[in-house]
């Protein structure tokens, strides 16, 4: 187990190094237009030659990328363009929005897909093909008119959530959640439609194994077969399917933020990206790219945990 994780650290840093070096060249091609984005369309070329060399941008890019990188490495990514900020500043306090909401989503999803996948296979019927009428409509929505739907039925309508706003945990707890639950809601959607499918499947293809029948024989309880035997060997595809379902959720999170107007980053990076702000988004890269790597490292020891075939493979 210490060699798997230390490979996937590995590859992970590698990950790092490549997504972050391609996306500081692609960002980095036109010093002029950069130049001139943030200095507005009626600056002379004089003035935009003088923001070039203001802004290190004179310098080759190899230059500048391990100059960035060495800073990066001690957590300076320097600061906004625009505000001179810190970039990990204005990060970090906007990250715990975004992760609220992806981990939420990541929890509740679970437990419903894992719960209604396992029922829809053992019973079977018309509870199966309603459940996969359901998934199927759920993978379809679109997460904007999901919250859309719920923020204007149980935020306007109803009352029993505020519609849009943030309140910070240490703030209110209770309030904090009230401003959650509904951009989870619209989040989880899709997330619990795909996660459902695969459980359905999975638990399945299991039930229908000699080693199951095999235990029933022997006379083990249905609940114990199903929990301690055939769950954890349909675990891993439908943990799978969740670790890729999370990157799509911190893209999905930028119109769901947008909504609710929540202070995440999924609205900080459409918010820079437009200005230009080239530091701000080489660290929003990084730590989008640094969470997807921790979330999958623990998705795949999860896997490990769960499956005895996992750890052998």
């Amino acid at each position: 187990m210490f060699f798997f994780v230390v490979r996937r650290l590995l590859a992970g840093a590698v990950l790092i190094l490549v997504v972050s070096f391609l996306s500081f060249v692609l960002l980095n091609l036109n010093t002029d237009s950069i130049a001139q984005g943030t200095l507005g369309e009626n600056a002379t070329q004089a003035q935009v030659d003088a923001k070039i060399i203001q802004l290190g941008l004179d310098q080759p890019i190899l230059t500048r990328y391990t100059t960035w990188l060495g800073a990066a490495f001690s957590g300076d990514f320097g600061q906004s363009w625009f505000t001179s900020e810190s970039v990990w500043g204005s990060i970090s306090n906007r990250l715990p929005v975004t992760l609220s909401l992806v981990i939420g989503v990541m929890i509740v999803s679970s437990l419903v897909a894992f719960a209604v996948g396992s029922i829809a296979a053992i019973r079977r019927g018309n509870i199966d093909r309603f459940v996969q009428v359901i998934t199927v409509v759920g993978y379809g929505l679109p997460g904007f008119l999901v919250a859309l739907f719920v923020v204007t039925i149980f935020a306007i309508q109803l009352g029993w959530f505020p519609a849009t706003g943030y309140v910070k945990p240490g703030d209110s707890l209770s309030g904090w959640l009230l401003t959650i639950i509904l951009p989870i809601a619209a989040l989880s959607v899709t997330t619990i439609a795909s996660v459902t499918q695969q459980v359905r499947s999975a638990v399945g293809t299991t039930l229908r194994q000699e080693y199951v029948r095999t235990l029933r024989s022997r006379g083990l309880s249905e609940p114990r077969i199903l929990i301690k035997h055939v769950l954890r060997n349909a675990a891993a595809p439908a943990l799978t399917v969740l670790a890729l379902q999370f990157v799509g959720l911190l893209g999905g999170s930028v119109v769901v933020e947008s909504i609710f107007a929540l202070p995440g980053i999924g609205s900080m990076a459409v918010q820079y990206t437009a200005r230009g702000d080239i530091p701000v988004v080489m660290g929003l890269v990084v730590t989008t790219v640094i969470i997807v790597v921790v979330v999958n490292l623990v998705i795949d020891l999860a896997i490990g945990w769960l499956s005895p075939k996992a750890r052998i493979a």
